[in-house]
């Protein structure tokens, strides 16, 4: 994918690591496979917006802070 894409994922790994969240935890908030979520934080998926805000709303962040 992009270098877009992967950096929106190193994002949304260092938001969750930072607050201490699994994968599988914040793919369950999202309602999302756990392997889809660890294909965006991989970059290897092209994450729509509203996805980016379902995440942003469970790591209790504001979209923006996920965005490069």
């Amino acid at each position: 994918m992009s270098e877009i894409s992967k950096q929106i994922g190193q994002l949304i790994r260092k938001h969750r690591v930072e607050k201490k969240i699994t994968q599988e935890n914040l793919a369950l908030l999202c309602c999302i496979d756990r392997s889809y979520l660890g294909r965006i934080e991989r970059g290897e998926v092209n994450l729509t917006v509203e996805k980016l805000y379902e995440i942003s709303n469970a790591l209790e962040v504001e979209a923006k802070s996920l965005l490069p």
